[in-house]
């Protein structure tokens, strides 16, 4: 699960897909580390980003890259790129 930047302006994530139930919506969950400022541990903070599948290939479970579009509809701000597992 990590971030990455593919150009200035559009970014990439790697995350889990944990709802396909839309039609050519998938629900990506992307888990961050960070360290706390006080207690010094690493804390796993986690969001989920609407993206848009078009060929409906992604399913639960599967590691997917998704990158930052166009606004789709109110929530889908993220196109799937690939299928890492």
């Amino acid at each position: 699960m990590t971030i990455e930047v593919a150009n200035k302006t559009k970014r990439t994530l790697t995350g889990e897909v944990v709802s396909d139930k839309s039609s050519k919506t998938i629900v990506v969950k992307v888990e961050r580390r960070t360290m706390h400022p006080k207690y010094n541990k690493f804390v796993t903070t986690s969001k989920k980003f609407h993206a848009h599948d078009e060929s409906e290939k992604a399913s639960v479970g599967n590691i997917v890259t998704i990158v930052e579009s166009k606004p789709r509809s109110a929530l889908k701000r993220w196109e799937l790129v690939s299928i890492v597992k």
